[in-house]
């Protein structure tokens, strides 16, 4: 059922990350991929002739993902929504990040930069124009969450901290990055039974907008995707030409990290708490 109409738009204040895409080489042996593991439909939003694609993928009529044209290491990729990204671009060589390209105007959409922090993670700042950003997250076959991996988080956050506003708040316990004022954001707007949903949680959950967790390996942004069901929709990635690297069962989730055909890494994540929550 189309429900693109019956939703308020979803908007995503400065510093909270609100799109993902991937590049790959074969965008449409990846459209055939994630559109038989999430039941995704696609729509090509580049005119032809352009010699690239930008395929943005939906479920239910609301925008939740894409797929472009690309010829470097196929990646899944998280976007950052900020509020003038000519002047955060400006700010990221202070702090002792790069900037890679950009920033530049991609049409009516908005206005991007990719950046690379002080550690290595590369990922890209939004300035919303007609793409606001996912408008369907935290439900099967949507976006759920982008996880740092860094082998600092302190130094880490003396990036995003002055960057994108995140904190890392020791009552909200390791791994949870907030953005004041975010949980207040989303009661005024797509959600505001917030506060009932999440009784008993710890203050300033509602404020959470990212995972932030120490790993040796090298720094990057992790894409996790929520599913109904962990090992079914593992099952379904490897019959459709996916490999499975890990797989982790937590006190809220039980998930697979996999690498897809052409090799881009994400995780598939089941929502399982505690019981009585």
């Amino acid at each position: 059922m189309d429900t693109s109409q019956s939703r308020p738009v979803r908007t995503y204040p400065h510093g909270v990350p609100c799109w993902v895409d991937t590049e790959q080489p074969d965008v449409d042996a990846a459209l055939a991929f994630y559109g038989a593991l999430f039941g995704w439909e696609f729509e090509d939003r580049l005119p032809p002739g352009t010699g690239e694609r930008y395929v943005v993928a939906s479920l239910g009529g609301l925008d939740v993902a894409a797929v472009a044209s690309g010829t470097g290491v196929p990646e899944w990729i998280t976007y950052v929504a900020v509020d003038d990204v000519d002047a955060s671009s400006r700010g990221v060589p202070d702090l002792g990040g790069e900037v890679l390209d950009g920033p530049t105007t991609i049409g009516p959409p908005g206005r991007m930069t990719s950046v690379r922090d002080p550690q290595g993670a590369t990922f890209r700042l939004w300035q919303p124009g007609t793409r606001v950003g996912a408008q369907r997250v935290n439900e099967p076959g949507t976006w759920n969450f982008s996880v740092l991996h860094t082998p600092d988080v302190a130094r880490a956050l003396h990036f995003y901290g002055p960057l994108l506003g995140w904190e890392v708040d020791p009552e909200l316990g390791a791994g949870m990055a907030r953005v004041q004022g975010y949980g207040d954001h989303l009661a005024r707007t797509v959600y505001p039974e917030i506060d009932a949903n999440q009784e008993g949680a710890p203050p300033g959950f509602r404020d959470v907008v990212a995972g932030v967790v120490e790993d040796g390996g090298p720094a990057h942004h992790a894409v996790v995707f929520s599913v109904a069901d962990r090992d079914a929709a593992a099952e379904a990635a490897e019959r459709a030409g996916a490999t499975v690297l890990s797989a982790e069962v937590g006190e809220w989730t039980r998930e697979v990290t996999v690498r897809d055909p052409q090799g881009a890494v994400l995780t598939l994540s089941q929502f399982t708490p505690p019981e009585g929550f």
